[in-house]
């Protein structure tokens, strides 16, 4: 499969059928995995870094279980398709700015990928859609076992898995939930819910994780550390938590309904609005107005439109993703026009009303 019909497919976290899926749009898990017989990748010699992808992409292939993956070089991808895997969630912004010979494996429903030489020897990671950290941890724990029968894994037996980053040592684990919070952020009390968790070694990060921007309301909430703690209980934390930040956000959801429900309602058309009529707007800006759209969506303001389209339009509408549903590069300007475009394909009624 080339990445131009990925690009137009949705993967299963995308879909928005999850539980809680209103508020919850994905929850995630990653394990960082080293190999004994090889220095860290930032200790590893341009040789031993070759070494390592090769060698695994070898491994990975005769997984009899994995049959519906791709293997992508990232040498061999140019910048735009980088940064599309990026978009999808599917790598990190690390692995793509990254150097040397690397590579990511991809599941084509988009469950799980597997990024080779990225800060860690590999970094497995399975999304699913919604709340459901259940499935996601059955999910890795099976991937991280077919794994570990093709190769051997840093590990001591006191410290446990052997990773590049400190924090991840122990389990190597780290679960992750991506929420929708824009009701907090009117009300204004969401840094009130970042302290509590802060103190609760919970941490919170953008769109696509570790030192990305907080954009169009979405929040990643995630464990901070690995060691001492098993895979349950890390799992545990962040799923005893999440219901709390999910009821937080639902209340500021009644109360704008209750308090001020014309203004509310207001904001929610005039970005609806924007979005359906605009002929040219930023990437930027077309997160904030769907934020805005998806809420209203959820709180019934407007009912023309599924939860599935606003989830697939913010993935969509980013750089890369525009690129190559058009085929061909686009400058900033053109690109600007050609979202546009696409989002009024999508969001514009054929009967001319959104009730």
């Amino acid at each position: 499969m080339k990445l131009e019909e990925l690009a137009g497919k949705c993967g299963e976290w995308l879909r928005g059928s999850g539980p809680e899926s209103d508020i919850v749009i994905s929850s995630r898990i990653r394990l960082a995995r080293n190999l004994a017989e090889f220095p860290f990748v930032r200790r590893a010699s341009h040789e031993e870094r070759t070494q390592i992808a090769k060698s695994t992409r070898a491994k990975i292939e005769t997984i009899q279980e994995w049959t519906n993956i791709q293997v992508l070089e990232l040498e061999r991808l140019d910048e735009v398709d980088r940064q599309f895997l990026v978009e999808r969630q599917l790598m990190s912004r690390e692995m793509a700015d990254g150097e040397g010979d690397r590579s990511v494996v991809i599941d084509l429903d988009e469950r799980f990928s597997v990024m080779i030489n990225e800060e860690d020897h590999l970094r497995i990671q399975v999304m699913c859609s919604g709340l459901d950290l259940t499935t996601a941890w059955q999910r890795i724990d099976e991937l991280d076992n077919q794994l570990e029968r093709k190769l051997t894994y840093a590990f001591h037996d006191t410290f446990g898995y052997l990773t590049a980053c400190p924090t991840n040592v122990g389990t190597g684990l780290r679960v992750s939930v991506m929420l929708h919070l824009p009701a907090l952020v009117i009300t204004r009390e969401i840094e009130k819910v970042f302290r509590s968790l802060q103190k609760i070694n919970v941490a919170v990060r953008g769109l696509y994780g570790e030192g990305s921007q907080f954009m169009g309301d979405f929040y990643q909430i995630s464990n901070q550390i690995t060691l001492g703690r098993t895979e349950a209980e890390l799992v545990n934390t962040v799923q005893e938590v999440v219901p709390r930040i999910i009821e937080y956000e639902r209340r500021a959801r009644d109360f704008l309904v209750n308090e001020s429900e014309q203004d509310l309602h207001d904001d929610v058309s005039r970005a609806y609005g924007i979005l359906c009529t605009a002929k040219k707007i930023s990437s930027e800006e077309t997160l904030h107005y769907l934020s805005k759209v998806r809420m209203g969506v959820n709180l019934g303001l407007i009912r023309s439109i599924e939860i599935a389209t606003i989830n697939k339009l913010f993935v969509h509408t980013q750089p890369a993703h525009l690129q190559k549903l058009r085929g061909q590069h686009l400058s900033v300007a053109d690109r600007n026009i050609e979202r546009a475009s696409y989002l009024q394909s999508h969001l514009v009624p054929k009967n001319g009303s959104n009730n």
